[in-house]
């Protein structure tokens, strides 16, 4: 890699990201309700939650076969009279007698007496009893009581955001309900007298909105309840009212376009005199971002591009979002470049990339304004802010979009 001194005069993008998750840490400390725990998929666990049972809650048979003792079973062939059979949901109260067999369905209890359980495929019935091909070892096929959670033992802690693995627990344990952090609730607001929505003839000098359903479709990818997408022209007074009813329904704002260097720049314009902040960011795509708290309500300001809106989004707010909603980091991984780049001096770039078998390859064109080329992409491809060349065959940071 080919490098130069990086500039001071912008933020850094760690810097940055750093300022953001201070100010989103706060919402970590949400309202909790319980809910019915087939409701829980995707809510995050407020408190640890212990078994109230044992699992399983009695021995039961682990295959459709035949209860026995292992002694009954130690020489083979071997033909026992059969004393019954036991189906799943009985009882299963009955002894088995001394030198005999009782025929068990999967998930039936085991009888007293019996330490082990011969598949239904290693023996041969006629009339009254039973032929055992094959011997087992106590405690074959033989399900312990308390094997998998013990009562009282944590079943799922808190913090972890519900799978359906962890729901088919908690009603495996017989839960009724969980108790759930309410989701970060987050409203949209994008910005533009040329947006249009979809669905809507174009005329001329005008475009589709993609940023606010894109910015609403990556809030609920990754744990966050949206309240609201809602557009402003350029006036300030729409942009106020629309900004104020935002705040005042929802935990977080995300705002697009109106913060960088033009004569319309309606989000700074409103947002600087109520105490917002805005400047440059040294990254590539998204350098203008603002942030402002408006009545304790962050509003995060991206710039309008959809590339640098959506790059924004994954670089600033997703990471502490994921956190704090209790789903996995992303993913980030070093791979070789397979293909030689160029980066501007003094910015942190993401590029769109797409991994082969080989490694990671950019995609389409770099420009902030090409969405479709990057819904080719898979990956960023970080590129540090003193990096102006990077080499093919070079290690670089690669994250999961």
């Amino acid at each position: 890699m080919s490098s130069r001194p990086v500039s001071g005069t912008t933020r850094s993008v760690d810097q940055y990201r750093d300022t953001i998750e201070q100010t989103l840490r706060p919402l970590a400390a949400r309202a909790v309700a319980s809910v019915p725990v087939p409701a829980a998929l995707g809510r995050q666990l407020a408190e640890d939650v212990s078994s109230p049972v044992d699992l399983p809650v009695f021995r039961n048979s682990a295959m459709d076969g035949y209860a026995v003792t292992a002694e009954s079973v130690a020489v083979t062939p071997v033909t026992l009279p059969l004393a019954g059979v036991v189906a799943a949901g009985e009882p299963g109260r009955t002894p088995l007698p001394p030198g005999a067999a009782l025929k068990v369905m999967t998930g039936a209890p085991i009888p007293p007496g019996a330490d082990c359980v011969v598949p239904v495929e290693h023996t041969h019935s006629e009339g009254d009893t039973v032929t055992i091909e094959r011997g087992r070892a106590a405690g074959e096929f033989v399900r312990e009581a308390g094997t998998d959670v013990r009562t009282g033992e944590l079943l799922v802690p808190a913090g972890v955001a519900l799978a359906p693995r962890h729901i088919a627990a908690l009603a495996a344990v017989g839960l009724a309900e969980v108790p759930v952090f309410k989701p970060i609730r987050a409203a949209v607001v994008t910005t533009g007298d040329e947006l249009v929505p979809a669905g809507t003839p174009l005329r001329p000098g005008q475009i589709y909105n993609s940023n606010g359903i894109a910015l609403a479709a990556a809030l609920a990818a990754n744990g966050v309840e949206v309240v609201s997408v809602t557009h402003s022209t350029d006036d300030p007074a729409e942009f106020r009212r629309l900004i104020d009813a935002a705040t005042e329904s929802a935990d977080v704002v995300f705002t697009s376009g109106g913060v960088s260097q033009g004569d319309f720049e309606v989000v700074k314009e409103v947002l600087r005199p109520l105490g917002g902040e805005f400047g440059s960011v040294a990254v590539q795509p998204g350098g203008p971002q603002g942030l402002t708290v408006l009545g304790g309500v962050p509003v995060l300001s991206f710039p309008g591009n959809p590339v640098s809106t959506m790059v924004s989004f994954e670089v600033f707010a997703r990471p502490i979002l994921r956190q704090l909603s209790g789903l996995p980091a992303i993913e980030i991984r070093d791979l070789p470049l397979l293909a030689a780049v160029r980066s501007p001096a003094g910015r942190r770039q993401f590029l769109r990339g797409r991994i082969t078998a080989d490694g990671v390859e950019p995609v389409s064109g770099q420009g902030s304004h090409l969405v479709a080329g990057m819904a080719k992409a898979e990956v960023l491809i970080d590129i540090p802010a003193e990096v102006t060349e990077v080499a093919a065959g070079t290690i670089v940071g690669v994250r999961a979009l």
